[in-house]
Parts: C-alpha cells; sequence; structure tokens
C-alpha cells in the first residue's frame, strides 16, 4: 500500500523515501481509511488551517508565524495544482521535505 502513495510522491519529487512514505502512512493511521480525510482540499481554509496547525506545527514542531506556514502549505497546493485529489500522504511528505523533517518518518 505505501508504494502506491510512494509512486504518487515521486510524481512531485525525484527524492522519494520510501521508508519515509511508509513511516507518513503509520502516522496517519486511520485518517487514511477514509477517502475524505485521506485527501487535501487546497480551496478549503479550514483544511489548511488543519495542515498548518496539526502537521506543521504540532507534528514537526515548526515556529514560524502563520503568514510563513501558510505560504508554505499553498507552495505544495501550487506544485500539486494540476492534481484534483491530493494524497495527504504526498502533501505531507512534501512539507516535511521541505522543512528537511522527513527523517522523523523513518522506521
Amino acid at each position: 500500500m505505501s508504494t502506491d502513495y510512494a509512486q504518487d510522491v515521486r510524481k512531485y519529487t525525484s527524492n522519494c523515501d520510501e521508508a519515509c512514505v511508509a513511516g507518513l502512512v503509520r502516522h496517519l493511521g486511520i485518517a487514511l481509511q477514509n477517502r475524505d480525510s485521506a485527501l487535501v482540499s487546497c480551496s478549503d481554509e479550514g483544511e489548511r488551517n488543519r495542515v498548518r496547525d496539526s502537521f506543521l506545527k504540532k507534528k514537526l514542531g515548526r515556529t514560524e508565524d502563520d503568514t510563513t506556514l501558510d505560504h508554505a502549505v499553498m507552495e505544495v497546493c501550487e506544485a500539486m495544482k494540476d492534481t484534483r485529489q491530493k494524497s495527504r500522504v504526498t502533501f505531507y511528505y512534501l512539507l516535511a521535505e521541505k522543512y528537511g523533517q522527513l527523517d522523523q518518518f523513518r522506521g
């Protein structure tokens, strides 16, 4: 299953680390079982705020101001703009990669 996610991640980055993808899948766990929560909706401000607050601030421990973190979320939205259904695993992978924090999902 994480192989499918890794395949999706490869659409956006050439350095896909499958161990980190598997770690993200484990981290997201039950959220991936529900189609709605397995996807990120960039057009929904509430969803973007959840990504910022729950993933960037709580999980990654980012301390930048909201505007800076919102910009990072929008960068990933832009990178994935051609994909209507944005995988949460891929979205989070790209954010963790941007901040050099993929290692925390390995193993």
